[in-house]
């Protein structure tokens, strides 16, 4: 039985060994953090932070005040090791140096 004032969507949160997905029916007007706070998240990971941890909803990053549709996946993205841009960088420099060496 579907109640028109509440909308179903999910919490989502992986570590490198497990992923919860946590399905909740929030008021309609419920924004990102409403639901992250209602799904009781942190009690199975204390070490979600929300002024650390940035959120998203399917990939896309979004303000914690964001609101939400039926539907959502409000993600909890934990903090990067480290720079993307960084790793690509000394990749490519290790492909250079492949390169020059094989003859």
């Amino acid at each position: 039985m579907e109640n028109s004032d509440t909308i179903r969507v999910e919490v989502a949160y992986a570590t490198p060994k497990e992923q919860v997905i946590i399905p909740l029916e929030v008021p309609v007007a419920a924004t990102a953090q409403q639901a992250i706070e209602e799904s009781k998240i942190f009690k199975k990971f204390a070490e979600i932070d929300l002024n650390k941890n940035k959120v998203g909803i399917f990939s896309k990053p979004c303000a914690l005040n964001q609101p939400l549709r039926e539907g959502d996946r409000v993600e909890i993205y934990r903090p990067l090791i480290a720079d993307p841009k960084q790793i690509r960088k000394q990749r490519a420099a290790q492909g250079k140096r492949m390169k020059k060496g094989s003859g």
